[in-house]
C-alpha cells in the first residue's frame, strides 16, 4: 500500500486516510463571512476585483456567495445549468478493455453507488461553474473489504488561496509555509477539486461570476431607484411655510406635520404656518424596468448562452429561435459534462480504484466516470438507413448501433422482441409467429435453416437470371453481333476503337434499360421472399425446440 501512486504519478501516503485535512484547521471553520454586497458601490467593487487579482480572494468569493443568495435571477439561471448535469451516471471500462478491466468497472460502479448522497456530491462539485473552482473533502473508511468515501463535503471557496508558480495550485489558507509559499497543499486522494474554465486565464479571473458582478450592481441600483420612485409616486409635493421668527422646535413641528399628512392624510400645524400642495409626483417607471431587463438578459447570456430559454419577451421569442437558443444551452451542458467527468474520474474514481487494487496499470487504464443525458438518435432514420448500409457491405458493430439508439444489450435469459412471420395463407412454408423471448439462434444454424428452406421451396434466383437473359436478348444480341463482326474484320486495335465509335450512335438503350428495371424490381421482391422464408423456417424450428 505504500507504493500507491496518485494521479500525478507521485507516491501517496496512507496517512491521508486517517483523518480529513481540515480537521486540524479550526480557524477556517470559525470564520464568518463579511458580506461585501452590503452598501456595494462601483469603486468598492473595482477594489474587490483588483484585490483578487493580487491574490486576496476572500472578499471576491464572499461577494459571489451574496450574489447567488440575493439575486433570484442569477440563482435560477445557475440552478438550471447546474441541475442539467444531475443525470444518470455510469462507470465504463477504458477503450479496448480486458476482462479484468471490465470486472473492475463493475466493482467500481457498485462501490460508487454506496457513497452517501452521491447526487448531492455531484451538485456540490458543479459549484465551480459559477465560482471558478469547487473543492470537496473526502473522508475515507473501510467498512469491509474495500476502502470507501465515508463523506464528501463541500468546502467554501473562501478557505482557499491560489499559488502562482509554473502552474497554478490551490492551497488551504493557513500560516504554513511550503516551498517558500504560504498555504497548505491539498493532500492527494483527499479532495475532489473541480476547476471549471469559463474563460482562459488565471484562476482568479476565470470565474463566471466575475462577468456577472457589474450587471448585478447596476440591477441593484435600478431596483433601489425604482423603490424610491414608487414610494412617492402619485403623492403631491407638500411645501410648508413658517414665519421668519420661527424657532427650531416650530420648524420641526411643521416638518412632522408634512410627513404625517403624506402618510396619514391628516395632521396639525401651529397657527401662522401654511401648507401648500403642488402637483403629484409623476414619471415613467419603464426606464428602471429597461435597465433591470438589460441586466437580467446579460446574466442569462453569460450563464446559459442565450435568453429565450429563460424568459420570453413576446416580440422575438419565436419557436424556431427558441430551439436555436436551446441548442446553445445543450452545447454548454455537453462541455460541462466533459469537464465534470474528467474531474470525477481523476479525483474520486481513480483513488477508489487505486486504494482497492483495481487499476494496476495506473490512471491511464482506469475506468471512466460518465454522465448520460438520455438523448438518442432518431430511431426512424436509423431503421431506414442501417439495412441499406449493411446491404451494400458496410460492417457496423452491433454495440455501436445499440449505444446510438439507446438500446441496452440483453442479458442472458432476458426476454427479447422477436420477428413475426408475414400474415398470409397457410402453405408449405407458413409457420406461426416467432416466440417472443426466444434466444437468438447461432449463425450456423440460421444458415442451415435458410439452405433447407431454399431446397424445399426452390430459390427464385436461377429462374430470374434465365428470364433476364431472355428479355434482354433482343437488345443485347444485336450489339454482340455487330461488335463480333467488327473485331473479326479489324486488322488492328486502332480499327476496333474507330469502329466502336461508329457503332455507338446506333446502339439503342431504351429496350435494355426497361429490361434491367424489371430485373431490379424482381430481384428486390425475390430478396424479400427469401428473407421471409428464412424467418419462417427459423421460427418454425425454434417453436418445435420450445415445445420439445
Amino acid at each position: 500500500m505504500a507504493h500507491i501512486l496518485g494521479a500525478d504519478g507521485r507516491p501517496v501516503s496512507m496517512q491521508v486516510l486517517a483523518q480529513p485535512q481540515t480537521s486540524q484547521l479550526a480557524h477556517l471553520q470559525r470564520e464568518i463571512q463579511s458580506h461585501p454586497s452590503r452598501g456595494l458601490t462601483p469603486s468598492r467593487l473595482a477594489s474587490i476585483l483588483d484585490q483578487a487579482e493580487q491574490g486576496h480572494l476572500l472578499a471576491q468569493f464572499d461577494l459571489f456567495e451574496d450574489m447567488e443568495e440575493k439575486d433570484g435571477h442569477i440563482a435560477a439561471e445557475l440552478g438550471k445549468r447546474r441541475r442539467a448535469l444531475l443525470v444518470d451516471w455510469s462507470v465504463a471500462p477504458p477503450d479496448n478493455p480486458s476482462a479484468q478491466e471490465r470486472a473492475a468497472a463493475q466493482v467500481l460502479a457498485e462501490l460508487l453507488s454506496e457513497v452517501p448522497d452521491f447526487e448531492d456530491v455531484l451538485f456540490d462539485v458543479t459549484d465551480a461553474i459559477g465560482k471558478g473552482f469547487a473543492c470537496c473533502e473526502i473522508e475515507w473508511h473501510r467498512p469491509g473489504r474495500y476502502w470507501l468515501p465515508k463523506s464528501v463535503t463541500h468546502r467554501p471557496q473562501s478557505w482557499f488561496t491560489v499559488h502562482r508558480g509554473f502552474r497554478q495550485e490551490l492551497r488551504l489558507r493557513s500560516n504554513t509555509v511550503v516551498d517558500g509559499v504560504a498555504g497548505e497543499p491539498l493532500q492527494p486522494f483527499g479532495w475532489v477539486t473541480h476547476v471549471h474554465k469559463a474563460k482562459s486565464g488565471y484562476l482568479e479571473r476565470t470565474a463566471l461570476c466575475r462577468q456577472l458582478v457589474w450587471p448585478y450592481l447596476f440591477k441593484n441600483y435600478s431596483v433601489g431607484d425604482l423603490a424610491e420612485f414608487l414610494e412617492i409616486y402619485g403623492i403631491p409635493v407638500r411645501i410648508g411655510k413658517y414665519h421668519s421668527g420661527a424657532s427650531e422646535a416650530e420648524k420641526m413641528t411643521l416638518m412632522r406635520a408634512l410627513v404625517g399628512i403624506g402618510h396619514n392624510a391628516a395632521g396639525i400645524i401651529p397657527s401662522g404656518m401654511e401648507l401648500e400642495f403642488l402637483d403629484a409626483a409623476s414619471g415613467d417607471p419603464k426606464a428602471f424596468e429597461l435597465m433591470m431587463n438589460w441586466c437580467e438578459r446579460t446574466q442569462s447570456k453569460v450563464i446559459l448562452g442565450a435568453t429565450l430559454t429563460s424568459g420570453a419577451d413576446g416580440q422575438s421569442s419565436t419557436n424556431a429561435l427558441g430551439n436555436v437558443h436551446n441548442e446553445v444551452r445543450k452545447d454548454l451542458r455537453d462541455s460541462d459534462i466533459r469537464q465534470l467527468c474528467s474531474t470525477m474520474t481523476r479525483d474520486l474514481l481513480y483513488p477508489m480504484a487505486a486504494l482497492n487494487g483495481l487499476v494496476p496499470a495506473g490512471l491511464r487504464r482506469c475506468p471512466v466516470f460518465r454522465l448520460d443525458v438520455g438523448e438518442t438518435e432518431d430511431l426512424a432514420a436509423y431503421a431506414e438507413a442501417l439495412p441499406k448500409l449493411v446491404a451494400v457491405g458496410l460492417q457496423i458493430p452491433v454495440q455501436w448501433a445499440q449505444e446510438k439508439l439507446g438500446i441496452p444489450q440483453p442479458e442472458a435469459g432476458q426476454a427479447v422482441l422477436g420477428v413475426a412471420a408475414a400474415a398470409g395463407p397457410a402453405g408449405p412454408g407458413a409457420v406461426p409467429a416467432a416466440v417472443p423471448g426466444a434466444p437468438a439462434a447461432p449463425v450456423a444454424a440460421m444458415a442451415a435453416l435458410a439452405a433447407r428452406a431454399a431446397q424445399a421451396q426452390g430459390s427464385p434466383v436461377p429462374a430470374l437470371a434465365g428470364q433476364l437473359s431472355r428479355v434482354a436478348a433482343p437488345a443485347v444480341d444485336g450489339w454482340l453481333a455487330a461488335v463480333q463482326a467488327l473485331v473479326e474484320g479489324a486488322q488492328s486495335l486502332q480499327e476496333v476503337r474507330d469502329g466502336l465509335e461508329r457503332l455507338l450512335p446506333d446502339m439503342q438503350l431504351g429496350e435494355y434499360a426497361a429490361a434491367m428495371a424489371q430485373a431490379l424490381s424482381c430481384a428486390q421482391l425475390a430478396g424479400r421472399y427469401e428473407v421471409l422464408q428464412e424467418a419462417a423456417a427459423l421460427g418454425h424450428s425454434l417453436g418445435h425446440s420450445r415445445h420439445g
